[in-house]
Formats: structure tokens, sequence, C-alpha cells
């Protein structure tokens, strides 16, 4: 098997539906696919037992959130290498077997993410640099709403999407890991419900010697959010909040994570100040 592919969808049948038409015609590419469905009150199941049996299906009874259900299947694949998917992507025929020979090609590739484009086929700015304490702290502080520049080094606002490179972090919405990665990294850290994870899994790829890359020459349709268009701006900001400081927990001094707790205090307000002025975010963070 070359390539198993993992989709963990809630709530978005449409967009699963399409993702899937789109997989099913790829070409020159042998794979398995495994939707885990976090407890949709949509009939997505349905849909995929109706339309696709040939998916795996995992569906949960409760939203485990995304690193736990992709594990769930990760345990279960078969490939050569693992995708994870966001349901809102949509493939190119030729995107699964371009990724697929350019990782043959590319040993010291332990992650890799692919080319994304908006349906306005504009490139989507993907590419991070590992989160700091001040970068950090104006996101929380709303500090680019203001003066959008001082985001600059964090969100690679340098870099060119038409060469490959090897970077600190990639989107986790296309994410190709090389199953040897997995035998030396391990799984998705499941303290991770939403947010971080996939910047933790790229640390922790470079920490054990691997390398993270980000190649142009696949490319992907990403339609970013739609699961997260039905939650509300205080969710959002509690499961990103929540996320950034396990990962400063996790990977920073015990200094900077109380820097960054503390700051929430204020974060938050801003955020409810936010809802109460129905006042809408647009920042890329």
């Amino acid at each position: 098997m070359d390539l198993s592919i993992i989709i963990v969808s809630w709530n978005v049948r449409e967009k699963l539906k399409d993702n899937l038409r789109a997989l099913y015609e790829s070409q020159n590419v042998n794979f398995e696919v495994f939707v885990v469905d976090n407890n949709s009150a949509d009939d997505s199941v349905l849909m995929v037992k109706k339309y696709y049996p040939q998916v795996k299906l995992i569906a949960n009874q409760e939203n485990l959130g995304f690193a736990k259900a992709n594990n769930q299947a990760i345990k279960e694949a078969n490939g050569k290498y693992i995708l994870l998917l966001n349901p809102d992507m949509r493939v190119f025929d030729d995107t699964l077997s371009s990724i697929f020979s350019w990782m043959n090609a590319h040993e010291s590739a332990w992650v890799a993410g692919c080319r994304l484009l908006d349906e306005s086929a504009r490139v989507v700015k993907q590419v991070r640099c590992f989160p700091t304490l001040l970068d950090q702290l104006a996101i929380i502080l709303k500090i680019p709403h203001i003066f959008p520049s001082v985001l600059d080094k964090y969100l690679r606002n340098d870099f060119d999407y038409f060469k490959s490179a090897p970077v600190d972090s990639i989107r986790g919405g296309f994410f190709m890991i090389r199953r040897e990665a997995i035998g030396q990294v391990g799984l998705l850290d499941e303290r991770f419900f939403l947010w971080f994870e996939e910047v933790d899994y790229c640390r922790r790829v470079k920490q054990a010697g691997g390398q993270v890359w980000y190649m142009p020459t696949a490319e992907c349709i990403d339609l970013m959010g739609q699961s997260f268009k039905q939650v509300n701006l205080a969710a959002k900001q509690k499961y990103f909040r929540d996320s950034m400081l396990k990962y400063f927990k996790k990977w920073h001094s015990p200094y900077e994570y109380w820097i960054l707790k503390l700051a929430w205090l204020i974060g938050r307000l801003i955020v409810w100040l936010s809802e109460r002025l129905n006042i809408k975010s647009q920042a890329k963070t």
C-alpha cells in the first residue's frame, strides 16, 4: 500500500463528499482512505456508507478532537506514507502521485506538505516558524490588527512558495508523514484537542533528527476552516488558548508559560468585547 489517507470530519458532509470524490479520481497511486467522524449531526456517516463503502469508517460517539481521532486511524493504517487530510481539501488527479514520488526521492523528508491554493487559485500561506513568546504575546493581545508586520518573521512572509525548502512547520490540513517517522517520533500528542498538534509534531520530528519540507510540485485546493465556521469566536479562542499553553508548557520555560497564561486574561477580555461589538477577526495567525 503506497498511501493511507486519514480524514477527520465534523459536520461537513458535503465538503467531505467532494473531498472523497476527488480522492477516488486520483491516478497512479495505490491508497486506502480512513474517515474518522467525530460525532457529526449532519448524516456524514450515512453519506460515507452510502456513496463510499470502500472507505474505512470510524464513527466516534463523541468529538475526540483532531489528534486523538487521527491516531485512531494511524494505528490501523497500512501505507508507506500517512496523509492527514482535512475534509475541506480537494486534491487534483495528480496530487497524490506527485507528492508520493517526491517523498520517495527525498528520504530526509519525514513530513511534507504541498502547495495549497484557495478557490481563486491564490497561494495559501501555510509555512510558519516555531512559536516564540513574543509572537504569541502579540497574537494574544491582538497587536497584529494594528501592526501586521509584527508577525512577519513568524508567518514567514518572505517565503517563496514556488520553491521546495525545509521549514519549521506546515499546515496540518495536508500533512504527509513517512511511516518510519512514526516509528521514531510516535503518534500525535493527544493532549492537543485542536491547534498546535501539527506544530508539536514538526518540532518532535526535528528533535529526532528528521526534516519537515514544503514542496510546490503537488497542489491541493484548501477551502479553509469549514468546521470552524460552526464554532463561535469565544469557543475558538478557548481551543487556541488551551493548545498554546500546552505547547509552551511542553517546549518552553515555566517563565514563558506563565507570562502567556497571564496575558490570556487580557486576551479573553478582548475576545469578550469583540463578541459584544460583533467585531470579526481578519488577522491570519
